[in-house]
């Protein structure tokens, strides 16, 4: 009894290998049922909403939002000579301002001071700010925040850059 468990002489026993056939099989299985699961989602088959009578294309396409009533002011172009260290001597800069319609007179009354403004704080920013193109942003906000403070609040509502060019 003692040689079944022995093994023979020259005779080595081979591990036998675990078949992974069916990791394999379960695992293509979930991905197909996976996509078809977000697929049949995704698609509107399974989980829709109920439509009752228009579908929500059509309902998007109804609704139209009104404008508010909007008034512009066109300010003076301003040439601003940008010193000897700039590699571009000049700054030409146009500009709308966006006002609320009842504040169109009084806008236009201080655009003077408007132009003063911007004028000042143009000279003053450094020229590697105007020379950099993402500062735009930056500017536009400090330019329409200054607007604000000597029109008043709520008189402007925007700053609408329609010429910054470097010559």
């Amino acid at each position: 009894m003692a040689d079944a468990e022995e093994p023979i002489e020259g005779e080595e026993e081979l591990p036998r290998k675990k078949s992974k056939k069916g990791l394999i099989i379960g695992l293509i299985l979930a991905l197909i049922l996976g996509g078809g699961g977000f697929f049949a989602v995704y698609s509107g088959l399974v989980l829709a909403p109920v439509a009752e009578g228009k579908s929500a294309k059509e309902e998007v396409a109804t609704v139209v939002l009104d404008l508010p009533p909007v008034a512009y002011v066109e300010l003076d172009p301003l040439v601003i000579s940008l010193g000897r260290a700039a590699s571009n001597k000049h700054l030409r800069f146009r500009a709308s301002l966006e006002v609320d319609p009842k504040y169109l007179a009084d806008v236009q009354a201080l655009k003077p001071r408007v132009l003063d403004v911007l004028n000042s704080y143009l000279r003053a920013v450094e020229i590697s700010d105007i020379e950099d193109p993402r500062a735009l942003v930056s500017l536009r906000a400090q330019m329409a925040r200054r607007i604000q403070l000597v029109t008043g609040e709520g008189r402007v509502r925007d700053l609408l850059i329609i010429e910054f060019v470097l010559n």
